[in-house]
């Protein structure tokens, strides 16, 4: 300890003293004191005596306005003057020192105020902003119930949950955290995100998802997780970090800050000295101070975020705001992307003296406790052909293991081939030729009983969609990669109107060509985020599909849970309409500072009208930026199209 960098620990002193000079209910505190002591200095100077111990005694409340309020803006002007930065703020903090060494009191309370009050307000557009966390946060129970080994059930803070707890799930309550079913049956609505109906039989051994709101049966549940580490805490974690993290565009701000205010540092002094004035040095140095450039910035991000959030779009990195109206090609995954995932079984392939019909009947009673995007297939395809399903007693379904369960007295296993293989090579000897579609293979009581496989069905709204992305938003190139086989992907993409696919591509295959792609020019790539992770990492843009990739797909910077080309479209027109207010913010209060600086320059505003006439600049911008947060309707042009 005795040999840790000082540089280091300096930092982070300044990094603590900054926070706690910054701290919202700090300027709360001093934004109430100045506008009493500006209230205090105007009652005075109409009814109080004009002097008290030689000093005015309007001028006394200002005083200790200075005192209370003022060292908070020296000591953070100290900070940046180690940190060596000299932005907007530093400017201002040059304002109030200069008017109170001038006698310019009036100006140095505005000065505060302008500082004070621009934060609060920034605070106030920041939490409108961030409402969607809010939300999230609002759903999820504070309490939970544990049953112990003799059935007795006590109520407990969800943070006091243990992994192997026992934990009741009442009717229409919210799932504390993630786990098993160990007894009951019902189902499950596992909207977390979106509020969108997805509803998920349980049964015993079934999975459940922390923020999943239960139906009308009592479930108990064994905790797999705790609460802090299970998926909706994750989710929130997802949000919390898109909220917090400072995206390249804000540092803009902060760069445009650092080269305007020395700048205008200097032209001030400047008109100082010609003009032999010292209140004009501080009017254009008043004016100057380009806070809507500061708070505009991050105000109209949060705003983006939220509003898209408000679509079921998670922003996980807010750069991607910044640069999604900038790509120039758009890269899609198949599977879940242009298709629905949502795949037709077309075909079963039955084993050596197996029933097609039977191993479909008890794979469809097995597949109700699934929500992998082939089991809605099995169903169907069972119901279309008048398949009573059986009772199923248990049933598990963990990562990488397929499912399986007991289904009338028979032990059934849903799996895919590449795991048989290797498990089993003897049953992977009766197996139908492979191909690159999308297929499983069913085991009844450890015997092959069927091969099944499927066809993904076109998003209806996919045309539309990819023939707009070159007039609308600009994409010059759009391309399509997938694992699959060559004839489905030459299908799809003559459908759609893509002129570039490649078929039967790997996941390194994918990644060297959105690697190549973005080379030449910024790239959109979107895809399940999960097999496409590694794509999603090295495009200029990643946006990741279906509720799945809602926390795994780390590699992306957005995240559709509600997987909808719809919805990508509006995130594009978010992204837009986000570009266009914060050039209008830093472009508008840009030219209104100069201007305003000529003027002041020229001896046409006093500091105290400056201070005043910049707080109004600082209202208009924050009002532009919030205009984004506040906004029902997104220009998308595009609409739902019916399910094909």
């Amino acid at each position: 300890m005795a040999n840790a960098t000082p540089v280091g620990g300096l930092a982070g002193g300044l990094e603590r003293w900054d926070d706690a000079l910054s701290s919202p209910t700090l300027n709360r505190a001093i934004l109430i004191f100045t506008l009493l002591a500006m209230a205090g200095h105007f009652i005075l100077m109409f009814i109080g005596p004009e002097m008290v111990w030689g000093q005015r005694t309007a001028d006394l409340p200002l005083f200790a306005l200075f005192a209370l309020g003022g060292l908070p803006i020296l000591a953070q002007l100290a900070i940046k003057l180690l940190r060596r930065e000299m932005g907007a703020d530093f400017l201002a903090a040059i304002d109030f020192v200069t008017g109170v060494v001038l006698a310019e009191y009036l100006a140095a309370s505005l000065i505060i105020l302008m500082l004070t009050g621009g934060q609060v307000l920034e605070g106030f557009a920041m939490r409108k902003a961030s409402s969607a966390l809010n939300a999230l946060a609002k759903r999820m129970p504070s309490v939970a119930h544990r049953k112990s080994e003799d059935g007795e059930i006590t109520d407990i803070a969800i943070d006091e949950i243990d992994i192997g707890d026992l934990i009741a799930v009442f009717p229409h309550e919210t799932a504390p955290v993630d786990g098993t079913v160990i007894d009951g049956h019902g189902s499950m609505d596992e909207s977390y995100l979106t509020g969108e109906p997805y509803v998920v039989a349980k049964a015993p051994g079934t999975n459940v998802l922390s923020g999943a709101i239960n139906g009308e049966a009592v479930l108990i549940i064994r905790a797999e997780k705790r609460a802090r580490d299970s998926r909706y805490a994750q989710i929130m974690d997802v949000m919390a970090e898109a909220e917090q993290k400072r995206p390249r565009i804000r540092r803009l701000g902060d760069q445009i800050g650092a080269w305007f205010a020395p700048a205008a540092l200097l032209f001030a002094i400047l008109v100082g000295y010609l003009s032999d004035d010292s209140s004009r040095f501080l009017a254009v140095l008043v004016v100057a101070t380009p806070c809507p450039l500061l708070i505009a910035i991050p105000i109209t991000v949060m705003s983006a975020i939220s509003i898209a959030a408000r679509r079921g779009i998670v922003i996980r990195d807010p750069t991607v705001l910044e640069r999604l109206p900038t790509c120039q090609t758009a890269i899609f995954d198949k599977t879940g992307t242009l298709t629905y995932g949502r795949p037709e079984l077309v075909e079963v392939l039955a084993g050596p003296d197996m029933d097609g019909n039977l191993v479909l009947r008890l794979a469809a009673s097995l597949e109700r406790y699934s929500k992998h995007p082939l089991a809605s297939a099995v169903l169907v395809a069972a119901r279309d052909r008048n398949l009573p399903l059986d009772e199923v007693s248990h049933a598990s379904e963990k990562p990488g293991q397929g499912l399986s369960g007991q289904v009338d007295g028979h032990e059934v296993a849903v799996t895919h081939r590449n795991k048989l293989m290797k498990s089993d090579p003897d049953i992977a000897g009766l197996l139908p030729e492979s191909t690159a579609g999308l297929e499983c293979v069913v085991l009844v009581d450890g015997k092959y009983g069927a091969t099944f496989r499927f066809r993904d069905t076109p998003r209806a709204e996919g045309e539309s969609f990819v023939g707009h992305l070159g007039d609308i938003h600009h994409f010059n190139k759009v391309m399509l990669l997938s694992g699959d086989r060559e004839s489905e992907v030459s299908y799809l993409s003559e459908l759609l109107g893509i002129s570039e696919s490649l078929a039967s591509q790997s996941p390194e295959q994918k990644v060297a060509i959105v690697r190549s792609e973005t080379a030449k020019a910024p790239t959109l790539f979107m895809g399940d985020g999960i097999n496409d992770a590694p794509a999603l990492a090295v495009a200029t843009v990643g946006i990741a599909f279906g509720k799945e990739s809602a926390v795994t797909a780390d590699a992306a910077g957005a995240v559709i849970p509600e997987a909808s080309l719809v919805t990508v479209d509006e995130l594009l027109h978010i992204s837009m309409a986000m570009r266009r207010i914060l050039l209008q913010s830093v472009i508008g209060g840009m030219v209104l500072s100069v201007v305003a600086m000529g003027f002041a320059a020229a001896g046409y505003i006093t500091p105290v009208a400056g201070a005043l006439l910049q707080e109004g600049i600082d209202i208009i911008a924050i009002l532009n930026a919030l205009r984004l947060a506040i906004a029902h309707d997104i220009d998308a042009d595009m609409v739902e199209q019916p399910n094909a």
